[in-house]
């Protein structure tokens, strides 16, 4: 027989990984939570650079500090890695990347107050930025 303790605690147990999921999902849902370090609800541009200089470092495989296009694994376009490839090496230094991520960022940034609101990361323009971030 169960005892009203043993249902009690498995009902409580279970609301706390319930709760404990959800903050977990709603963080990495959430673009601004995931890199807004300042915690003023939005993503700045220096914040934006060193999310991108994260994800950069990863991608970075042969660690020869560039990545091209297979490294880069469908963040750009054909079209889009060409353009931010102003010497035509075929591969993307990371000052190169933080060009293509600050262009990025100022075509999110639909108001121009210098900084990514969560409904500006759910615009085109921010989901193409969000690419060169996570």
């Amino acid at each position: 027989m169960v005892s009203r303790r043993k249902v009690i605690a498995v009902a409580i147990t279970g609301l706390i990984t319930a709760a404990t999921a959800a903050r977990a999902w709603a963080k990495w849902a959430s673009p601004v939570a995931r890199f807004d370090t300042d915690k003023d609800n939005t993503v700045d541009l220096a914040e934006a650079k060193k999310a991108a200089g994260n994800l950069f470092d990863r991608l970075d495989t042969d660690k020869d500090g560039t990545l091209d296009v297979r490294e880069l694994r469908g963040r750009l376009s054909r079209k889009d890695f060409a353009a931010a490839d102003p010497d035509k090496d075929k591969t993307l230094s990371k000052d190169e990347y933080f060009a293509i991520v600050e262009q990025r960022f100022k075509a999110a940034d639909g108001d121009n107050d210098g900084s990514i609101s969560a409904a500006e990361f759910r615009t085109p323009a921010g989901r193409a930025l969000l690419r060169l971030l996570d």
